[in-house]
């Protein structure tokens, strides 16, 4: 299937994915490698009357009783009903496909681990991504369904554990430096007249960006160019390990701590260290700590499959799967692989926009998959 993705420059030849090969076993070296992840989650308007004066003319009305006519008129009509800006089936739009949730971590010059990429892979990623029609979205946005990509396109969500020093550092005049993750993320994004630079970073507070003196400063850097600051703990522990106590600890600390940095910072969603949940799951979503209460709108798994879209039936944002970024050919079921099945081998669907956030479009045959909490708002075809 091919789609027409507005607003990004010429592309440079088709993305080119991955074949086979297992990465599953390796999914937990991602962020420390050997404790066992969480599994991934898998009417028409109302006809007006005419009004008639005190003597039977209806041209006979006074001027005050018309404007109230009017205003109660305009009352009882039933909003038209919204329709996207484009024919849905021209962009073949599905809001009911998957949304790939990436999971990326280092850079390296030389590329390093098989978690981590060069600068150069990095970049060549994003390009990748950005021709192939993916809009950035953070996850708060997706999970809140708050987030608005151009028709014919898909949104993705990239983001970025541990707050290491490559991810984000400043220059000299305190901007986010070109050099870094985020650096090269804007630079790229650019070049597209429609790509928002935005990610999702999942901050370790205990060790920010290196633990240097300026990591506040990179984290008031980040919030101001409009990224995600995320939950990724005080410390970093295999949460299964802790008390239920230590656990709330954990998470309402690292929540504090980035307040204190950024009051203005609303930080709703959570990467757990390693994939592992606490003993009690419920805690990854919500307790009370030495620090206050917290409550995240989202917990992200390791993973290795997309997500469903947020308006799928199956949607769980509290155990929401990513896809570990692999630009080697060979890796099953890293990122690669998983663009090759949606735009070659075809076996899953990506979600395709239909342009407006007031409407779920998608094929007629995929109706019973719509969350029965939107029907309101489907637009099949």
């Amino acid at each position: 299937m091919s789609h027409q993705h507005p607003g990004h420059r010429a592309k440079k030849g088709p993305i080119r994915v991955a074949a086979a090969g297992g990465v599953l076993a390796l999914l937990l070296a991602a962020c420390s490698g050997g404790e066992t992840a969480a599994d991934p989650a898998p009417e028409a308007p109302e006809v007006e009357e005419e009004d008639a004066g005190d003597d039977g003319d209806p041209d006979a009305v006074d001027e005050g009783e018309e404007a109230a006519g009017d205003a109660a008129d305009d009352a009882d009509e039933p909003d038209e009903p919204e329709v996207p800006a484009v024919d849905p089936a021209s962009v073949n739009a599905d809001e009911l496909g998957q949304v790939p949730v990436l999971m990326y971590h280092q850079l390296r010059e030389d590329g390093g681990s098989l978690y981590d990429m060069s600068p150069e892979e990095f970049r060549a990623d994003l390009i990748e991504l950005f021709d192939g029609g993916y809009r950035p979205v953070t996850t708060a946005a997706l999970v809140t369904r708050e987030f608005d990509v151009p028709a014919g396109t898909t949104p993705v969500v990239l983001t970025f554990d541990d707050s290491v020093r490559n991810q984000a550092f400043l220059d000299d005049d305190g901007e986010l430096h070109p050099d870094s993750s985020m650096g090269i993320l804007i630079d790229v994004a650019a070049d597209y007249d429609d790509v928002e630079p935005v990610a999702s970073l999942y901050l370790i507070t205990s060790s920010l960006f290196g633990g240097t003196a300026d990591g506040p400063d990179i984290v008031r850097a980040l919030h101001e160019a409009g990224m995600e600051l995320g939950n990724h703990t005080t410390t970093h522990p295999n949460l299964g390990r802790l008390s239920s106590a230590e656990v709330q600890d954990e998470l309402s600390t690292a929540i504090s701590m980035i307040g204190d940095i950024v009051p203005e910072a609303e930080v709703s969603t959570l990467s757990l260290p390693l994939g592992v949940f606490p003993e009690d799951r419920a805690l990854a979503t919500s307790g009370s700590g030495t620090d206050g209460d917290y409550a995240h709108d989202a917990v992200l798994l390791v993973g290795s499959n997309p997500a469903p879209s947020p308006w799928h039936v199956d949607f769980d944002p509290q155990a929401l799967p990513r896809i570990l970024t692999l630009r080697d050919p060979g890796e099953l079921q890293g990122s690669a692989w998983w663009l090759e099945q949606f735009e070659v081998a075809q076996t899953h669907q990506r979600y395709i926009s239909d342009g407006n956030p007031a409407t779920i479009s998608f094929p007629a045959d995929k109706a019973d998959q719509l969350d029965p909490a939107f029907e309101e708002r489907a637009n099949p075809y």
